[in-house]
């Protein structure tokens, strides 16, 4: 008879019952991987980037979805208060453009291993195999069941993550345990998602990074979102940070709504690129246009630039005109990418939906439709942009549970 169990040894789940067995409650953790923290080891491109050195304002304005259900568990458990818990494991940090957090060893395994050695330390239970159901005795949880048989809880934590990496564990399984209990399941989606495209030369030019560029993303022609850092062209579309942040702002995918407007030449306003194409076309007088291009932009780009702006290929520099310098000059600065639709939610970093944030107490995590049964992570209608502001949210639920529980 444990304390609590959490079912899901992930962020949320591991900082769970780390704060619970500080306060001296017998816990266990069941976990259907060979080990904790599966998914937490890839994350920042395995560097994991474990939060956002800012306050909890900014954290808020950072959660598109549900971000007042978050503000009593961010107050209780603040990116400041996740910083000085790994700095008290060993792990020490560093802030990088964007506030960004991370170890200063740039290796997400010293973040797992810290938090599975401090499992181990207090004492916290660890069973191996898959939660198949809960126990749920006169509305009130009471336990779990595996396929080893029934283990007894005074609570039981959900902390199974979302849909995204199932290989890492996450597989969705925690919505039909929620659903047990009879709570809502707000539809998953993928957030945080590259985008596939309507066009296809960005295939073309499938593993080219582009650093400092500008991006907008539209609603049927309205600006609704822009940022300015990388881009990633891949064999289905778009990718990287910008994207990814861009697509947190995509509440309904529809192929053909969506579109994205690159500023390849940020720094440059119209007139100076003007003057710095016409200066490059006088340097190589007599050259092709298709060979022109070199200096301005990465060789994977080019042809699909020429193509784009319908000047002849073989047209020599000199004699471009200036209507079709000019068309030149605005394809950089606005090249449109419409938008066919999000990578499967098997690839997403997060996922968006889950259990309804109206049938859980925000203060606690518990749920208000049956007693003795919480939530943490993940699995909840939450998610934020990229920067930290997810895994302070594993955190911070996290934290919140594991007080609660006693």
């Amino acid at each position: 008879m444990y304390d609590a169990i959490i079912v899901g040894g992930g962020a949320a789940g591991m900082m769970c019952a780390i704060t619970a067995a500080r306060m001296g409650a017998q816990v266990a953790i069941a976990e259907k991987n060979d080990r904790l923290g599966k998914k937490l080891a890839i994350t920042g491109k395995g560097r994991c980037n474990v939060t956002n050195n800012s306050d909890n304002e900014t954290v808020m304005n950072n959660i598109p979805r549900n971000a007042r259900f978050l503000y009593s568990v961010l107050s209780q458990f603040t990116p400041r208060d996740v910083m000085e818990f790994f700095g008290q494991l060993g792990v020490p940090l560093k802030t990088e453009r964007g506030n960004r957090v991370f170890p200063v060893s740039d290796k997400a395994a010293d973040v797992v291993n810290a938090l599975r050695d401090e499992v181990r330390r207090l004492g916290i239970t660890v069973l191996h195999g898959a939660c198949t159901g809960l126990i749920i005795k006169d509305g009130v949880c009471k336990g779990i069941k595996t396929a080893k048989g029934v283990t007894e809880a005074a609570a039981v934590v959900l902390a199974t993550g979302g849909k995204s990496y199932p290989l890492t564990g996450s597989d969705g399984f925690g919505y039909t345990l929620a659903q047990q209990a009879g709570h809502t399941i707000i539809p998953p989606e993928p957030s945080l998602s590259a985008m596939e495209t309507v066009q296809r030369w960005p295939c073309r030019a499938s593993g080219l990074n582009l650093r400092n560029i500008s991006i907008k993303l539209y609603d049927n022609g309205k600006c609704i979102y822009e940022d300015f850092g990388e881009l990633t062209f891949t064999e289905h579309g778009i990718s990287g940070p910008t994207v990814l942040s861009a697509s947190a702002h995509i509440p309904r995918m529809e192929r053909g709504r969506y579109s994205v407007k690159l500023d390849l030449k940020p720094a440059l306003s119209e007139k100076q690129l003007d003057a710095r194409i016409l200066r490059d076309f006088a340097e190589r007088k007599g050259q092709k246009f298709c060979d022109s291009l070199r200096g301005l932009l990465p060789a994977q780009l080019v042809s699909p630039i020429v193509e784009l702006s319908q000047i002849p290929p073989e047209k020599r520099v000199d004699e471009i005109s200036k209507e079709e310098r000019k068309r030149l000059g605005a394809l950089l600065k606005g090249l449109v990418i419409d938008i066919a639709g999000f990578r499967p939610i098997e690839e997403a970093i997060i996922t968006r939906g889950g259990v309804s944030v109206k049938e859980i107490h925000p203060k606690t995590m518990e749920s208000k439709l049956c007693p003795r049964l919480f939530f943490a992570g993940e699995i909840i209608d939450c998610d934020a942009y990229t920067g930290g502001f997810n895994l302070q949210i594993a955190f911070s639920t996290g934290y919140a549970c594991g007080m609660a529980l006693l």
